[in-house]
């Protein structure tokens, strides 16, 4: 496995990699403080095509908290031998001069997928990330890339963003991996305490009561049991939950308005606190 700084020492080794006859490249954007979640989308990358980058940059322009940008877990050792362990064939490991030699004042909205939920409580958190995964798209230039469903509004945006600005690449979702608990994976996870990470899973725990209750309730009364179940418990307190057409990200007030309907929730964790994101689907396509 090469480890890459520079965006033209990859490009480099990716233009070689080509005219040696290589037909796909994949690519695993991350920020990096890499879990099994990330591992996951590695190894479905390596299955998946001739050769792997994995990107490990923790993006300023998608963080609206600057003290959640500064303690954002970095550990690039750890992350190369976890990739190295996967197989991947290269980690890109760009600084920010490398990614925004300028500012970039590029603006990206994509309503309404991209203005609710996330959208609406991050100020420009989407703009950020259809920023720096443009940017690796034209960088690496990929057939596939691969993103976690934990992310699920993420992946919504930025296949929209693909569609907008034209770029020639399959997105892939890969499943939420989750700890025996059913807590979801998330690098945010290493800055849990020990008690904030005992009481964590109840979010999960509450999201799948939910579907039951949601068989004999309305989506209104869903909503309020689900956060009325989770604030009840001390040390987690729901900044929204949101039960939305899974297509459109719109809110719906009925279970008949979509035959796809998903649960998405956003948790303050502790007294520091962590924010956790996590949702649940109620009704599917094959449903």
């Amino acid at each position: 496995m090469k480890i890459f700084h520079s965006i033209v020492d990859i490009q480099n080794e990716l233009f070689e990699v080509r005219k040696g006859g290589i037909s796909t490249i994949g690519l695993v954007p991350t920020m990096g403080a890499l879990h099994e979640g990330h591992a996951s989308l590695i190894k479905r990358s390596v299955l998946d095509n001739d050769v792997t980058v994995v990107s490990v940059f923790v993006n300023p322009t998608q963080f609206n908290d600057k003290n959640d940008l500064k303690n954002y877990p970095r550990d690039l050792q750890s992350d190369c031998l976890l990739i190295e362990k996967c197989g991947a064939d290269y980690v890109f490991a760009p600084t920010e001069s490398d990614i925004y030699p300028q500012p970039d004042h590029r603006h990206f909205e994509y309503p309404p997928i991209s203005t609710v939920m996330e959208g609406a409580h991050r100020p420009g958190h989407f703009n950020g990330v259809c920023q720096v995964v443009s940017r690796l798209f034209y960088i690496v230039r990929p057939e596939k890339a691969y993103f976690g469903e934990k992310d699920w509004q993420q992946i919504a945006v930025i296949k929209a963003m693909v569609q907008h600005l034209g770029i020639n690449v399959d997105i892939v979702e890969c499943p939420i991996i989750r700890d025996n608990d059913g807590l979801a994976r998330s690098s945010r996870n290493m800055l849990l305490a020990p008690d904030e990470r005992a009481i964590a899973p109840n979010i999960y725990r509450i999201l799948k009561e939910s579907i039951a209750y949601s068989h004999k309730h309305s989506v209104a009364d869903t909503r309020t049991f689900v956060i009325d179940s989770i604030n009840k418990i001390d040390g987690l307190d729901v900044e929204y939950f949101s039960i939305v057409d899974g297509n459109t990200l719109q809110d719906i007030s009925d279970w008949n308005d979509t035959t796809y309907v998903v649960g998405c929730i956003t948790v303050y964790c502790g007294s520091t606190p962590i924010r956790l994101i996590d949702h649940i689907k109620y009704k599917c396509y094959d449903d």
